[in-house]
């Protein structure tokens, strides 16, 4: 479709859900154009997150002067560049919120002009949702934005910067940041010669140094990853520290620009992938495990079988290898790896099945575990309809008896540290989130689960085992004892 956009003489944004879509989708509409007007070849690009800043501006300057006519980009163009005279945009994929709808879609047709906006459904639970309910889209308002404004981790260096600028005081502590955790941030911040403590308040201690550039504002923290040649030592951009082991993993194939890469080496303590030039005929996909600690629970409640609870929960996962996989999606074979494990102190919201409510759903022993599994995936999946979060802002692990609760458990967390308020906005809508995701599993028409309904393209367990009837009934459960009336209209 983009293709024949830029044929047909638009400009055309089309926007995608991951770097690698980024680079595939531009590749084979130049491609595709190539072939019926040599002329065009060239005018179309890729633009995602990872490119060096030179080479942002140059495409941001090439689409703006009209010499690029289509860009295939992730959501790096839904904010904060200013372009005029786009006549369509193309969505592949629902982007995740209302909000950034919304903003995806007046890209174009700026300054009165008439524009075309087209939404194409993947097969991700949330799309199968949104097709079959599209009021849920286009007639309720965007999203309400959760955070917690004194999660230790955002609100620590927000409190170095503003000390930098100004001493804090003790007024200030009443006032701007009105919690009773800042007091203790700030004891830390002390304890750790971050910030120094007298009479007048709280003090930067180095005025010649600003806290401010080594604020992470965009990503989960952790820093960067650079991207190196490895034969010319040139930069070929950056990945989160923590995305690293399962993007850039040696072995991994890495597009970047058009051009495909192999990892050979990824040294984390350095902060550096080095990759090679190549054209494997393989693409590369990474395998984990997970593993959660429930470490506090700030709420919970019980009907029957099942609990519902929300807290606080260290997550641990660990890249323990990679599929090779051919370029119709076929597995060639399964490579060993033995990556660091990462620890992730966060929130979560999780509910539990003992065994009379695991017997209510009618699940024999040997089906639990792909009913969990496939109730989680859709959970995830649907979890951006009530909260202001993308599926890739959290994560989730199931299982069918937990060490921590002592029943079936299903957990879904926060992906950034100390929690960014995705995982209490769904405690607080677990009603209405967990009937979305059953009306979501039981409205696709595949049989046993599929990539609309409870396949996930994040499972770090390959999606296996999954039981798509079985999540079914596991929500029934769940529902009925927390959310009768809901349970009831989600069955009609």
């Amino acid at each position: 479709m983009m293709a024949d956009l830029v044929l047909g003489g638009a400009r055309v944004l089309a926007f995608v859900r991951s770097r690698r879509s980024a680079e595939l989708t531009a590749l084979g509409a130049d491609r595709a154009i190539r072939e019926v007007d040599p002329a065009l070849a060239g005018r179309v690009s890729a633009y995602r997150g990872g490119f060096l800043p030179e080479e942002r501006r140059a495409l941001e300057q090439a689409l703006r002067s009209g010499e690029l006519l289509g860009v295939a980009t992730t959501n790096a163009l839904e904010l904060g560049v200013d372009i005029v005279g786009l006549d369509a945009v193309l969505m592949a994929g629902f982007p995740g919120t209302r909000a950034s709808f919304w903003q995806q879609a007046g890209r174009a047709g700026r300054g009165g002009r008439d524009a075309l906006v087209v939404l194409l459904a993947s097969d991700d639970p949330l799309d199968t949702y949104l097709v079959h309910h599209p009021d849920a889209l286009l007639g309720a308002p965007v999203e309400s934005c959760v955070l917690d404004p004194a999660n230790p981790y955002v609100l620590a260096p927000q409190l170095a910067c503003a000390a930098a600028e100004l001493p804090l005081t003790t007024a200030e502590l009443t006032t701007v940041f009105d919690d009773p955790r800042t007091v203790g941030v700030l004891d830390d911040l002390v304890a750790q010669g971050v910030l120094r403590r007298r009479p007048g308040g709280w003090f930067w201690p180095t005025p010649r140094e600003r806290p401010a550039a080594d604020v992470d504002i965009r990503g989960s923290g952790g820093g960067q990853v650079l991207l190196v040649e490895t034969e010319t030592s040139r930069m070929l951009g950056t990945v989160e520290a923590a995305a690293a082991p399962a993007a850039v993993h040696p072995g991994a194939v890495y597009l970047h620009r058009g051009q495909s890469y192999v990892v050979d080496a990824l040294d984390l303590d350095e902060g550096l992938a080095q990759l090679h030039a190549d054209e494997p005929s393989w693409s590369t996909s990474a395998r984990s495990v997970v593993d959660v600690v429930v470490t506090g629970t700030q709420a919970s409640r019980t009907v029957g079988g099942v609990t519902a609870a929300i807290g606080e929960v260290e997550v641990t996962s660990q890249v323990i290898g990679y599929l090779r996989m051919a370029i119709g999606g076929e597995v060639i074979d399964t490579v060993p790896l033995d990556m660091p494990q990462h620890t992730l102190c966060t929130r979560a919201v999780w509910y539990t099945l003992d065994e009379s409510a695991l017997a209510a759903a009618g699940l024999p022993a040997d089906r639990v575990v792909g009913a969990l599994h496939a109730a989680e995936h859709a959970a995830i999946g649907l979890l951006p309809l009530f909260a202001m979060c993308d599926r890739w802002d959290v994560g989730g692990m199931s299982t069918a008896l937990h060490p921590d609760t002592a029943a079936a458990t299903v957990f879904v967390h926060d992906g950034h540290p100390g929690g960014a308020g995705f995982a209490d906005r769904g405690y607080e809508t677990l009603g209405a989130w967990l009937a979305a995701t059953r009306a979501a599993i039981a409205d696709c028409a595949c049989a046993t689960g599929c990539p609309s309904c409870v396949q996930s393209p994040k499972c770090g367990n390959g999606n296996s085992p999954l039981d798509k009837p079985g999540a079914v009934a596991v929500l029934d459960v769940v529902l009925g004892a927390l959310s009768p009336a809901l349970a009831q209209a989600a069955q009609r």
